[in-house]
Protein backbone atom coordinates (compact mmCIF):
# COMPACT_ATOMS: atom_id res chain seq x y z
CA UNK A 1 0.00 0.00 0.00
CA UNK A 2 1.53 3.31 -1.07
CA UNK A 3 2.15 6.27 1.21
CA UNK A 4 -0.96 8.40 1.50
CA UNK A 5 -1.37 11.92 0.22
CA UNK A 6 -0.68 14.50 2.96
CA UNK A 7 -3.47 16.36 4.70
CA UNK A 8 -3.31 19.35 7.01
CA UNK A 9 -3.59 18.66 10.73
CA UNK A 10 -5.80 21.26 12.38
CA UNK A 11 -3.74 21.23 15.52
CA UNK A 12 -0.13 21.56 14.39
CA UNK A 13 -0.09 21.69 10.58
CA UNK A 14 1.91 18.45 10.42
CA UNK A 15 0.92 15.91 7.83
CA UNK A 16 -1.37 13.12 8.87
CA UNK A 17 -0.25 9.56 9.47
CA UNK A 18 -2.20 8.06 6.58
CA UNK A 19 -5.29 8.25 4.42
CA UNK A 20 -8.12 6.10 5.85
CA UNK A 21 -8.87 3.10 3.66
CA UNK A 22 -12.55 2.60 2.87
CA UNK A 23 -11.92 -1.13 2.37
CA UNK A 24 -11.83 -1.62 6.13
CA UNK A 25 -15.46 -1.45 7.15
CA UNK A 26 -16.74 -1.90 10.70
CA UNK A 27 -19.08 -4.89 11.08
CA UNK A 28 -22.47 -3.73 12.39
CA UNK A 29 -25.43 -5.72 13.66
CA UNK A 30 -28.34 -5.40 16.08
CA UNK A 31 -29.22 -7.28 19.17
CA UNK A 32 -27.94 -10.83 18.96
CA UNK A 33 -24.37 -10.53 20.21
CA UNK A 34 -20.85 -10.65 18.83
CA UNK A 35 -17.47 -12.26 19.42
CA UNK A 36 -14.11 -10.93 18.22
CA UNK A 37 -10.94 -13.05 18.32
CA UNK A 38 -7.52 -13.25 16.59
CA UNK A 39 -8.50 -16.62 15.11
CA UNK A 40 -11.75 -17.08 13.22
CA UNK A 41 -12.48 -20.49 14.77
CA UNK A 42 -12.53 -18.94 18.24
CA UNK A 43 -14.82 -16.12 17.11
CA UNK A 44 -17.16 -18.69 15.54
CA UNK A 45 -17.14 -20.84 18.70
CA UNK A 46 -18.19 -17.86 20.79
CA UNK A 47 -20.89 -16.86 18.32
CA UNK A 48 -22.27 -20.40 18.22
CA UNK A 49 -22.67 -20.43 22.00
CA UNK A 50 -24.54 -17.12 21.78
CA UNK A 51 -26.81 -18.70 19.15
CA UNK A 52 -27.65 -21.47 21.60
CA UNK A 53 -28.77 -18.94 24.20
CA UNK A 54 -25.47 -18.63 26.03
CA UNK A 55 -24.36 -15.40 27.64
CA UNK A 56 -21.21 -13.34 27.05
CA UNK A 57 -19.21 -15.26 29.67
CA UNK A 58 -20.16 -18.67 28.30
CA UNK A 59 -19.34 -17.47 24.79
CA UNK A 60 -15.95 -16.29 26.00
CA UNK A 61 -15.12 -19.60 27.66
CA UNK A 62 -16.03 -21.35 24.41
CA UNK A 63 -13.78 -18.97 22.47
CA UNK A 64 -10.97 -19.32 25.04
CA UNK A 65 -11.04 -23.12 24.83
CA UNK A 66 -11.21 -23.05 21.04
CA UNK A 67 -8.32 -20.65 20.62
CA UNK A 68 -6.19 -22.72 23.02
CA UNK A 69 -6.44 -25.44 20.36
CA UNK A 70 -6.40 -23.30 17.22
CA UNK A 71 -3.67 -20.81 18.20
CA UNK A 72 -1.25 -22.83 20.39
CA UNK A 73 1.74 -20.58 19.76
CA UNK A 74 -0.06 -17.75 21.60
CA UNK A 75 -2.02 -19.41 24.42
CA UNK A 76 -2.96 -22.72 26.01
CA UNK A 77 -4.68 -24.36 28.98
CA UNK A 78 -1.29 -24.18 30.69
CA UNK A 79 -1.28 -20.37 30.72
CA UNK A 80 -2.84 -17.42 32.54
CA UNK A 81 -5.85 -15.22 31.92
CA UNK A 82 -7.53 -11.97 32.99
CA UNK A 83 -11.16 -10.89 32.69
CA UNK A 84 -13.17 -7.67 32.73
CA UNK A 85 -16.91 -8.35 32.95
CA UNK A 86 -19.57 -5.67 32.48
CA UNK A 87 -23.28 -6.01 33.22
CA UNK A 88 -25.43 -2.99 32.32
CA UNK A 89 -26.20 -0.84 35.34
CA UNK A 90 -23.45 -2.38 37.46
CA UNK A 91 -19.79 -1.63 38.13
CA UNK A 92 -17.49 -3.89 36.09
CA UNK A 93 -15.71 -6.72 37.89
CA UNK A 94 -12.31 -8.23 37.14
CA UNK A 95 -10.87 -11.71 37.49
CA UNK A 96 -7.18 -12.32 38.16
CA UNK A 97 -6.36 -15.80 36.84
CA UNK A 98 -2.61 -15.40 37.16
CA UNK A 99 -0.76 -18.43 38.50
CA UNK A 100 1.75 -18.02 41.29
CA UNK A 101 5.24 -19.47 41.67
CA UNK A 102 5.58 -23.05 42.88
CA UNK A 103 6.43 -23.70 46.52
CA UNK A 104 9.73 -25.22 45.36
CA UNK A 105 10.51 -22.24 43.08
CA UNK A 106 13.22 -20.67 45.20
CA UNK A 107 16.59 -19.16 44.41
CA UNK A 108 18.12 -22.39 45.77
CA UNK A 109 16.26 -24.36 43.08
CA UNK A 110 18.06 -22.20 40.50
CA UNK A 111 21.41 -22.13 42.33
CA UNK A 112 24.35 -21.48 40.06
CA UNK A 113 22.27 -19.59 37.50
CA UNK A 114 22.11 -15.85 36.91
CA UNK A 115 18.57 -16.08 35.55
CA UNK A 116 15.74 -18.56 35.14
CA UNK A 117 16.05 -20.64 31.93
CA UNK A 118 13.80 -19.30 29.19
CA UNK A 119 12.55 -22.63 27.84
CA UNK A 120 12.19 -26.18 29.08
CA UNK A 121 10.84 -27.72 32.31
CA UNK A 122 12.58 -25.35 34.75
CA UNK A 123 10.95 -22.40 32.97
CA UNK A 124 7.56 -23.96 33.82
CA UNK A 125 7.56 -22.70 37.39
CA UNK A 126 4.19 -20.95 37.81
CA UNK A 127 0.74 -22.47 38.11
CA UNK A 128 -1.57 -22.21 35.10
CA UNK A 129 -4.44 -19.93 36.10
CA UNK A 130 -6.62 -19.60 33.03
CA UNK A 131 -8.92 -22.63 33.57
CA UNK A 132 -9.66 -21.49 37.13
CA UNK A 133 -10.50 -18.09 35.64
CA UNK A 134 -13.00 -19.72 33.28
CA UNK A 135 -14.74 -21.29 36.28
CA UNK A 136 -14.74 -18.08 38.29
CA UNK A 137 -16.31 -16.25 35.36
CA UNK A 138 -18.94 -18.97 34.83
CA UNK A 139 -19.83 -18.69 38.53
CA UNK A 140 -20.55 -14.99 37.97
CA UNK A 141 -22.59 -15.75 34.85
CA UNK A 142 -24.64 -18.39 36.67
CA UNK A 143 -26.75 -15.54 38.08
CA UNK A 144 -27.70 -14.48 34.54
CA UNK A 145 -29.94 -17.46 33.78
CA UNK A 146 -29.87 -21.22 33.29
CA UNK A 147 -26.26 -22.18 32.49
CA UNK A 148 -25.35 -24.11 29.35
CA UNK A 149 -23.67 -27.50 29.92
CA UNK A 150 -19.89 -27.47 29.86
CA UNK A 151 -20.05 -30.06 27.11
CA UNK A 152 -21.82 -27.53 24.90
CA UNK A 153 -19.39 -24.74 25.75
CA UNK A 154 -16.31 -26.88 25.07
CA UNK A 155 -17.71 -28.77 22.07
CA UNK A 156 -15.95 -26.79 19.33
CA UNK A 157 -12.60 -26.93 21.10
CA UNK A 158 -12.87 -30.71 21.51
CA UNK A 159 -13.78 -31.12 17.85
CA UNK A 160 -10.84 -28.96 16.71
CA UNK A 161 -8.48 -31.08 18.80
CA UNK A 162 -9.81 -34.36 17.43
CA UNK A 163 -10.36 -33.44 13.78
CA UNK A 164 -7.51 -30.95 13.54
CA UNK A 165 -7.04 -27.32 12.69
CA UNK A 166 -5.43 -25.71 9.66
CA UNK A 167 -2.06 -24.35 10.77
CA UNK A 168 -2.13 -20.55 10.65
CA UNK A 169 0.36 -18.29 8.97
CA UNK A 170 1.66 -17.00 12.28
CA UNK A 171 2.00 -20.48 13.79
CA UNK A 172 4.19 -21.60 10.89
CA UNK A 173 6.30 -18.44 11.03
CA UNK A 174 6.83 -18.49 14.79
CA UNK A 175 7.55 -22.23 14.88
CA UNK A 176 10.20 -21.66 12.24
CA UNK A 177 11.63 -18.67 14.12
CA UNK A 178 12.00 -20.46 17.46
CA UNK A 179 12.38 -24.12 16.51
CA UNK A 180 16.01 -24.40 17.59
CA UNK A 181 15.15 -23.71 21.25
CA UNK A 182 11.64 -25.14 21.30
CA UNK A 183 12.70 -28.50 19.83
CA UNK A 184 14.72 -29.10 23.00
CA UNK A 185 11.62 -28.88 25.22
CA UNK A 186 10.00 -32.24 26.10
CA UNK A 187 6.93 -33.02 24.04
CA UNK A 188 7.17 -30.07 21.65
CA UNK A 189 8.25 -31.91 18.50
CA UNK A 190 5.69 -34.67 18.90
CA UNK A 191 2.89 -32.16 19.41
CA UNK A 192 3.66 -29.33 17.00
CA UNK A 193 5.78 -30.77 14.19
CA UNK A 194 4.41 -32.97 11.40
CA UNK A 195 6.62 -35.95 10.54
CA UNK A 196 9.47 -34.09 12.19
CA UNK A 197 9.01 -31.01 9.99
CA UNK A 198 7.73 -27.52 10.73
CA UNK A 199 4.05 -27.53 9.72
CA UNK A 200 3.16 -25.33 6.78
CA UNK A 201 0.25 -22.93 6.69
CA UNK A 202 -2.92 -24.85 5.90
CA UNK A 203 -1.67 -28.29 6.95
CA UNK A 204 -3.85 -30.23 9.39
CA UNK A 205 -2.63 -30.38 13.00
CA UNK A 206 -4.44 -32.75 15.34
CA UNK A 207 -4.10 -32.63 19.14
CA UNK A 208 -5.93 -35.77 20.34
CA UNK A 209 -4.49 -35.78 23.88
CA UNK A 210 -5.62 -32.20 24.38
CA UNK A 211 -9.08 -33.10 23.04
CA UNK A 212 -9.27 -35.92 25.62
CA UNK A 213 -8.30 -33.45 28.35
CA UNK A 214 -11.05 -31.06 27.27
CA UNK A 215 -13.55 -33.95 27.27
CA UNK A 216 -12.44 -34.77 30.79
CA UNK A 217 -13.04 -31.16 31.87
CA UNK A 218 -16.45 -31.16 30.19
CA UNK A 219 -17.55 -34.26 32.13
CA UNK A 220 -15.72 -33.89 35.46
CA UNK A 221 -15.84 -30.09 35.72
CA UNK A 222 -13.16 -27.42 35.36
CA UNK A 223 -11.97 -27.90 38.94
CA UNK A 224 -10.59 -31.29 37.91
CA UNK A 225 -7.71 -29.29 36.42
CA UNK A 226 -6.63 -28.37 39.97
CA UNK A 227 -8.08 -30.93 42.38
CA UNK A 228 -8.99 -34.04 40.38
CA UNK A 229 -7.47 -36.83 38.32
CA UNK A 230 -6.29 -34.38 35.68
CA UNK A 231 -4.38 -32.38 38.31
CA UNK A 232 -2.70 -35.57 39.51
CA UNK A 233 -1.69 -36.47 35.96
CA UNK A 234 -0.24 -33.04 35.20
CA UNK A 235 1.58 -32.83 38.53
CA UNK A 236 3.22 -36.23 37.93
CA UNK A 237 4.32 -35.20 34.46
CA UNK A 238 5.69 -31.84 35.56
CA UNK A 239 7.69 -33.38 38.41
CA UNK A 240 9.11 -36.16 36.23
CA UNK A 241 10.21 -33.62 33.61
CA UNK A 242 12.03 -31.45 36.16
CA UNK A 243 9.59 -28.59 36.86
CA UNK A 244 9.34 -27.32 40.47
CA UNK A 245 5.50 -27.52 40.31
CA UNK A 246 3.86 -30.17 42.50
CA UNK A 247 0.31 -31.40 43.18
CA UNK A 248 -0.02 -29.15 46.24
CA UNK A 249 0.52 -26.13 44.00
CA UNK A 250 -2.50 -27.24 41.97
CA UNK A 251 -4.57 -27.76 45.11
CA UNK A 252 -3.66 -24.33 46.48
CA UNK A 253 -4.68 -22.35 43.41
CA UNK A 254 -7.86 -20.32 42.92
CA UNK A 255 -8.48 -17.44 40.52
CA UNK A 256 -9.62 -14.28 42.29
CA UNK A 257 -12.34 -11.71 41.70
CA UNK A 258 -10.67 -8.29 42.12
CA UNK A 259 -11.70 -4.65 41.82
CA UNK A 260 -10.55 -3.17 38.50
CA UNK A 261 -8.62 0.08 38.26
CA UNK A 262 -10.51 2.95 36.67
CA UNK A 263 -9.93 6.44 35.36
CA UNK A 264 -12.35 9.12 34.19
CA UNK A 265 -11.79 10.88 30.86
CA UNK A 266 -13.87 13.71 29.44
CA UNK A 267 -16.42 11.41 27.78
CA UNK A 268 -15.94 7.99 29.36
CA UNK A 269 -14.66 5.97 32.29
CA UNK A 270 -12.00 3.37 31.44
CA UNK A 271 -11.34 0.12 33.33
CA UNK A 272 -8.38 -2.23 33.44
CA UNK A 273 -6.66 -4.78 35.68
CA UNK A 274 -4.64 -4.01 38.84
CA UNK A 275 -1.25 -5.53 39.78
CA UNK A 276 0.45 -7.72 38.75
CA UNK A 277 -0.61 -6.47 35.30
CA UNK A 278 0.37 -3.28 33.48
CA UNK A 279 -3.27 -2.18 33.39
CA UNK A 280 -2.40 1.03 35.25
CA UNK A 281 -0.12 2.05 32.39
CA UNK A 282 -2.84 1.47 29.80
CA UNK A 283 -5.23 3.73 31.70
CA UNK A 284 -2.61 6.38 32.37
CA UNK A 285 -1.57 6.73 28.73
CA UNK A 286 -5.09 7.66 27.67
CA UNK A 287 -5.71 9.83 30.73
CA UNK A 288 -2.54 11.83 30.02
CA UNK A 289 -3.35 12.14 26.32
CA UNK A 290 -6.87 13.32 27.21
CA UNK A 291 -5.24 16.22 29.09
CA UNK A 292 -3.17 17.29 26.06
CA UNK A 293 -6.34 18.49 24.26
CA UNK A 294 -5.24 17.37 20.81
CA UNK A 295 -7.85 18.54 18.30
CA UNK A 296 -7.45 15.95 15.54
CA UNK A 297 -5.96 12.53 14.97
CA UNK A 298 -3.18 11.04 12.86
CA UNK A 299 -0.91 14.08 12.97
CA UNK A 300 2.26 14.81 14.91
CA UNK A 301 0.38 15.97 18.01
CA UNK A 302 -1.59 12.71 18.14
CA UNK A 303 1.29 10.26 17.74
CA UNK A 304 3.82 12.31 19.70
CA UNK A 305 1.31 12.90 22.49
CA UNK A 306 0.53 9.20 22.90
CA UNK A 307 4.18 8.18 22.68
CA UNK A 308 5.24 10.66 25.34
CA UNK A 309 2.29 9.64 27.52
CA UNK A 310 3.48 6.04 27.15
CA UNK A 311 6.92 6.96 28.46
CA UNK A 312 5.51 8.64 31.59
CA UNK A 313 3.23 5.67 32.26
CA UNK A 314 5.92 3.03 31.70
CA UNK A 315 8.33 4.71 34.10
CA UNK A 316 5.74 4.55 36.88
CA UNK A 317 4.74 1.01 35.92
CA UNK A 318 8.32 -0.23 36.25
CA UNK A 319 8.84 1.66 39.50
CA UNK A 320 5.84 0.22 41.33
CA UNK A 321 4.10 -2.83 39.84
CA UNK A 322 4.96 -6.21 41.30
CA UNK A 323 3.26 -9.05 43.20
CA UNK A 324 0.09 -7.53 44.72
CA UNK A 325 1.11 -8.23 48.30
CA UNK A 326 4.47 -6.49 47.78
CA UNK A 327 2.97 -3.29 46.36
CA UNK A 328 4.08 -0.15 48.20
CA UNK A 329 1.73 2.22 46.35
CA UNK A 330 -1.99 2.08 45.70
CA UNK A 331 -2.12 2.15 41.90
CA UNK A 332 -5.43 3.99 41.94
CA UNK A 333 -3.65 6.99 43.51
CA UNK A 334 -1.39 7.18 40.44
CA UNK A 335 -4.59 7.70 38.45
CA UNK A 336 -5.83 10.58 40.59
CA UNK A 337 -6.59 13.85 38.79
CA UNK A 338 -3.81 15.64 40.67
CA UNK A 339 -1.15 13.07 39.75
CA UNK A 340 -2.31 12.90 36.14
CA UNK A 341 -2.21 16.68 35.81
CA UNK A 342 1.34 16.63 37.15
CA UNK A 343 2.48 13.95 34.71
CA UNK A 344 0.76 15.60 31.73
CA UNK A 345 2.42 18.93 32.52
CA UNK A 346 5.81 17.23 32.21
CA UNK A 347 5.18 16.29 28.56
CA UNK A 348 6.88 18.54 26.02
CA UNK A 349 4.45 18.93 23.07
CA UNK A 350 7.30 19.38 20.58
CA UNK A 351 10.24 17.35 21.91
CA UNK A 352 10.74 13.68 22.74
CA UNK A 353 11.92 12.66 26.20
CA UNK A 354 15.10 10.57 26.12
CA UNK A 355 14.21 6.91 26.35
CA UNK A 356 16.70 4.43 27.82
CA UNK A 357 14.39 1.65 28.92
CA UNK A 358 14.43 -2.09 29.63
CA UNK A 359 11.44 -3.58 27.81
CA UNK A 360 9.05 -6.28 28.95
CA UNK A 361 8.45 -9.05 26.35
CA UNK A 362 5.36 -11.16 26.07
CA UNK A 363 2.77 -12.50 23.65
CA UNK A 364 -0.84 -13.50 24.09
CA UNK A 365 -4.36 -13.24 22.64
CA UNK A 366 -7.21 -10.79 23.35
CA UNK A 367 -10.88 -11.53 22.73
CA UNK A 368 -14.15 -9.72 23.34
CA UNK A 369 -17.81 -10.76 23.55
CA UNK A 370 -21.12 -8.95 23.93
CA UNK A 371 -24.46 -10.75 24.32
CA UNK A 372 -28.06 -9.78 23.52
CA UNK A 373 -28.50 -8.20 26.98
CA UNK A 374 -25.53 -5.90 26.48
CA UNK A 375 -23.34 -7.84 28.93
CA UNK A 376 -19.75 -7.57 27.79
CA UNK A 377 -16.44 -9.34 28.39
CA UNK A 378 -12.90 -8.20 27.69
CA UNK A 379 -10.56 -11.18 28.08
CA UNK A 380 -6.90 -12.00 27.60
CA UNK A 381 -5.09 -15.36 27.77
CA UNK A 382 -1.38 -16.02 27.49
CA UNK A 383 1.60 -18.38 27.54
CA UNK A 384 4.07 -15.44 27.82
CA UNK A 385 6.59 -16.24 25.04
CA UNK A 386 5.58 -17.99 21.82
CA UNK A 387 4.68 -21.57 22.83
CA UNK A 388 5.60 -20.67 26.43
CA UNK A 389 8.06 -23.10 27.99
CA UNK A 390 7.66 -25.38 24.97
CA UNK A 391 6.88 -28.25 27.37
CA UNK A 392 3.88 -30.41 26.42
CA UNK A 393 2.78 -32.76 29.20
CA UNK A 394 2.85 -36.40 28.02
CA UNK A 395 -0.53 -37.58 29.37
CA UNK A 396 -2.73 -34.50 29.02
CA UNK A 397 -1.20 -32.79 25.99
CA UNK A 398 -1.26 -29.49 27.90
CA UNK A 399 1.34 -26.91 26.81
CA UNK A 400 2.77 -25.01 29.81
CA UNK A 401 3.63 -21.34 30.08
CA UNK A 402 7.00 -19.74 30.93
CA UNK A 403 5.56 -16.64 32.62
CA UNK A 404 7.77 -17.23 35.65
CA UNK A 405 10.93 -16.28 33.74
CA UNK A 406 9.98 -12.64 34.37
CA UNK A 407 11.02 -13.17 38.00
CA UNK A 408 14.49 -12.01 39.02
CA UNK A 409 16.89 -14.24 40.98
CA UNK A 410 18.21 -11.10 42.71
CA UNK A 411 16.48 -11.06 46.13
CA UNK A 412 16.65 -7.25 46.20
CA UNK A 413 14.84 -6.85 42.89
CA UNK A 414 11.28 -5.48 42.89
CA UNK A 415 10.16 -8.63 41.07
CA UNK A 416 12.31 -11.19 42.84
CA UNK A 417 11.39 -14.87 42.85
CA UNK A 418 9.78 -16.44 45.90
CA UNK A 419 7.22 -19.22 46.38
CA UNK A 420 3.63 -18.07 46.01
CA UNK A 421 4.46 -14.79 44.29
CA UNK A 422 2.75 -13.71 41.08
CA UNK A 423 4.95 -12.65 38.16
CA UNK A 424 4.62 -9.27 36.45
CA UNK A 425 2.13 -9.46 33.59
CA UNK A 426 1.94 -7.45 30.39
CA UNK A 427 -1.63 -8.76 30.03
CA UNK A 428 -4.39 -6.18 30.42
CA UNK A 429 -7.87 -6.37 28.88
CA UNK A 430 -9.62 -2.99 28.56
CA UNK A 431 -13.21 -1.78 28.87
CA UNK A 432 -14.79 1.66 28.50
CA UNK A 433 -18.18 2.99 29.59
CA UNK A 434 -19.18 6.15 27.74
CA UNK A 435 -21.37 8.86 29.19
CA UNK A 436 -23.74 8.43 26.22
CA UNK A 437 -24.43 4.79 27.18
CA UNK A 438 -22.00 2.96 24.88
CA UNK A 439 -19.81 0.16 26.20
CA UNK A 440 -16.55 -0.74 24.47
CA UNK A 441 -14.36 -3.80 25.01
CA UNK A 442 -10.97 -3.69 23.32
CA UNK A 443 -7.47 -5.09 23.55
CA UNK A 444 -4.57 -6.79 21.84
CA UNK A 445 -1.64 -9.13 22.28
CA UNK A 446 1.93 -7.88 22.00
CA UNK A 447 3.83 -7.34 25.27
CA UNK A 448 4.68 -3.68 25.71
CA UNK A 449 2.63 -2.91 22.62
CA UNK A 450 -0.61 -3.78 24.41
CA UNK A 451 -1.22 -0.45 26.18
CA UNK A 452 0.05 1.48 23.16
CA UNK A 453 -2.28 -0.26 20.74
CA UNK A 454 -5.16 0.16 23.17
CA UNK A 455 -4.39 3.88 23.24
CA UNK A 456 -4.21 4.07 19.45
CA UNK A 457 -7.54 2.28 18.96
CA UNK A 458 -9.42 4.13 21.68
CA UNK A 459 -8.11 7.59 20.78
CA UNK A 460 -8.87 7.11 17.10
CA UNK A 461 -12.38 5.83 17.68
CA UNK A 462 -13.51 7.72 20.78
CA UNK A 463 -11.57 10.99 20.54
CA UNK A 464 -10.99 11.50 16.82
CA UNK A 465 -14.13 9.90 15.34
CA UNK A 466 -12.51 7.23 13.17
CA UNK A 467 -14.67 4.20 12.30
CA UNK A 468 -13.87 1.26 14.57
CA UNK A 469 -12.44 -1.09 11.94
CA UNK A 470 -10.24 1.66 10.48
CA UNK A 471 -9.06 2.55 13.99
CA UNK A 472 -7.68 -0.99 14.23
CA UNK A 473 -6.41 -1.33 10.65
CA UNK A 474 -4.71 2.10 10.55
CA UNK A 475 -0.89 2.23 10.76
CA UNK A 476 0.43 1.63 14.26
CA UNK A 477 3.58 2.29 16.20
CA UNK A 478 5.45 0.60 19.02
CA UNK A 479 7.83 2.10 21.54
CA UNK A 480 9.83 -0.75 23.01
CA UNK A 481 9.98 -4.46 22.44
CA UNK A 482 7.59 -7.20 21.41
CA UNK A 483 7.61 -10.47 19.46
CA UNK A 484 11.25 -11.23 20.26
CA UNK A 485 12.62 -7.81 19.24
CA UNK A 486 15.49 -6.53 21.37
CA UNK A 487 15.49 -2.88 20.32
CA UNK A 488 13.60 -0.25 22.34
CA UNK A 489 13.25 2.41 19.66
CA UNK A 490 10.06 3.76 18.08
CA UNK A 491 8.88 1.41 15.31
CA UNK A 492 6.38 2.59 12.69
CA UNK A 493 4.52 0.66 10.01
CA UNK A 494 5.48 1.69 6.50
CA UNK A 495 2.09 3.22 5.74
CA UNK A 496 2.84 6.18 8.01
CA UNK A 497 3.37 9.16 5.70
CA UNK A 498 7.05 10.09 5.27
CA UNK A 499 6.83 13.76 6.36
CA UNK A 500 5.27 12.66 9.66
CA UNK A 501 8.07 10.14 10.15
CA UNK A 502 10.52 12.99 9.55
CA UNK A 503 8.69 15.24 12.02
CA UNK A 504 8.88 12.58 14.74
CA UNK A 505 12.56 12.04 14.04
CA UNK A 506 13.26 15.79 14.18
CA UNK A 507 11.51 15.94 17.55
CA UNK A 508 14.05 13.49 18.94
CA UNK A 509 12.33 10.13 18.53
CA UNK A 510 14.61 7.23 17.56
CA UNK A 511 12.48 6.15 14.60
CA UNK A 512 12.60 2.89 12.65
CA UNK A 513 10.20 2.34 9.75
CA UNK A 514 9.37 -1.34 9.39
CA UNK A 515 9.15 -2.69 5.83
CA UNK A 516 5.73 -4.28 6.19
CA UNK A 517 2.46 -2.43 5.65
CA UNK A 518 0.75 -4.73 8.18
CA UNK A 519 3.13 -6.39 10.64
CA UNK A 520 2.64 -8.84 13.51
CA UNK A 521 5.02 -6.66 15.50
CA UNK A 522 2.08 -4.32 16.16
CA UNK A 523 -0.05 -7.04 17.74
CA UNK A 524 -3.43 -8.59 16.98
CA UNK A 525 -6.17 -6.23 18.17
CA UNK A 526 -9.95 -6.28 18.30
CA UNK A 527 -12.89 -4.34 19.68
CA UNK A 528 -16.67 -4.39 20.12
CA UNK A 529 -18.85 -1.36 20.87
CA UNK A 530 -22.39 -1.84 22.22
CA UNK A 531 -24.76 1.10 21.71
CA UNK A 532 -27.78 1.84 23.92
CA UNK A 533 -30.18 0.98 21.07
CA UNK A 534 -28.62 -2.48 20.66
CA UNK A 535 -26.32 -1.68 17.73
CA UNK A 536 -23.09 -3.70 17.85
CA UNK A 537 -19.95 -2.50 16.10
CA UNK A 538 -17.32 -5.25 15.81
CA UNK A 539 -13.81 -5.11 14.37
CA UNK A 540 -10.76 -7.35 14.17
CA UNK A 541 -7.16 -6.90 13.12
CA UNK A 542 -6.07 -7.59 9.52
CA UNK A 543 -2.66 -8.40 11.03
CA UNK A 544 -4.12 -11.54 12.65
CA UNK A 545 -5.84 -14.75 11.53
CA UNK A 546 -9.00 -13.61 13.24
CA UNK A 547 -12.50 -12.40 12.67
CA UNK A 548 -15.62 -10.80 14.10
CA UNK A 549 -18.58 -13.19 14.30
CA UNK A 550 -21.99 -11.67 15.06
CA UNK A 551 -25.57 -12.92 15.18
Amino acid sequence: MAHARPQEDQNDQATTAFQPDAAFNTQRSYGGGSCVAPHHLAASAGRDVLKQGGNAIEAMVAAAAAIAVAYPHMNALGGDGFWLIHEPGKTPVAIDACGSAAQLATTDFYAGRSSIPERGPTSALTMAGTVSGWQKALDIGADWGTPLPLSTILDDAIRYGEQGIAVSRSQEALTRQHIERLSQSPGFNASFLLDGEIPREGQRLRQPRLATTLRRLASAGLDDFYRGELAQSMARDLESLGSPLRLQDFHNYQAQVVAPLEVALKDATLYNLPAPTQGMASLMILALYDRLNVDSGEGFAHLHGLIESTKRAFLLRDRYITHPERMTTNLQTLLSAERLDQEAAAIDPQKAMAWPHTPEPGDTIWMGTVDSEGRAVSFIQSLYWEFGSGVVLPESGVLWQNRGISFSLDPEDLRSLAPGRKPFHTLNPALARFKDGRTMVYGTMGGEGQPQTQAAIYSRYAMHNMPLQQAIAAPRWLLGRTWGENSTNLKLESRVYTPLVDALSQAGHDVEVLPETFTDTMGHAGAIVHHPDGLLESAHDPRSDGGAASL
